[in-house]
């Protein structure tokens, strides 16, 4: 029984399942806070408890479904490319929007983390809070934070963004969707680009712009942000 649960094929099928089944709830419930994603870690953490299942085993037998993470990032090109004119009109207001909202972000999460008493490796783990996995990593190992916490905030953010982003955007009145869409990139990267591939392309695809550009900005900006701060604040 260990091994067939221990079994690459059953583990990407499980997976996929829980994900699946996570979907049907948040379908049938209608509640915002049920996120597929969220659900499904909890579904797939509870399973690997109760059979006793390593995570170093999980995650060796799910690395198909890594690898095809790559294609799917590639393809978020398309919706992109469908986009290209508007892009191209409003290139400035693009750029300058999401500069501020990489520094918004980097000095805002800092700020809280200091006020709030934390110590300097765990500020400079939430300083690349809002970017993908990957970036977010190679940035905290780059500033001296720790990767697998750093991690750990990126994927929690993503999920509270995909929730309560366009629900916090309705309530303050913020409607256009070019607006919407790279406000969901920028604060919640990919998972936050899920969300708005579901309600439509153009969402989507102004959505995977702002995690595009945010990601470039904070991976050359942060270093700079955080040496700039230390001149004021005593990490």
């Amino acid at each position: 029984m260990s091994t067939f649960l221990q079994n690459p094929i059953f583990i990407i099928s499980f997976t996929f399942f829980c994900y699946y089944v996570a979907q049907e709830i948040q379908k049938r419930t209608k509640l915002i806070i049920l996120n597929p994603i969220l659900v499904s870690i909890i579904i797939i953490i509870v399973f690997l408890s109760i059979f006793h299942i390593k995570y170093e085993v999980y995650h060796e037998g799910s690395k198909l479904i890594e690898f095809f993470l790559k294609p799917a990032v590639v393809a978020l090109g398309v919706p992109l490319y469908q986009q290209l004119e508007k892009i191209r009109k409003q290139t400035l207001h693009i750029v300058v929007s999401e500069l501020a909202g990489c520094i918004a972000g980097i000095v805002s999460v800092v700020l809280i983390a200091k006020l709030l008493g934390a110590p300097k490796e765990i500020v400079f783990s939430l300083a690349p809070k809002s970017v993908t996995t990957p970036i977010a990593i190679e940035v905290s190992k780059a500033i001296g934070g720790i990767p697998p916490l750093t991690a750990s905030v990126v994927i929690t953010v993503g999920i509270f963004g995909s929730i309560y982003g366009y629900a916090i955007m309705k309530w303050i009145k913020v409607h256009n969707p070019v607006s919407q869409g790279l406000s969901m990139g920028t604060a919640a990267h990919a998972v936050g680009t899920s969300k708005s591939m579901e309600i439509s392309p153009t969402f989507g695809a102004f959505s995977s712009l702002g995690l595009i550009v945010n990601g470039i900005f904070t991976a050359i900006l942060t270093p700079y942000i955080i040496e700039i701060m230390s001149l004021w604040i005593k990490f």
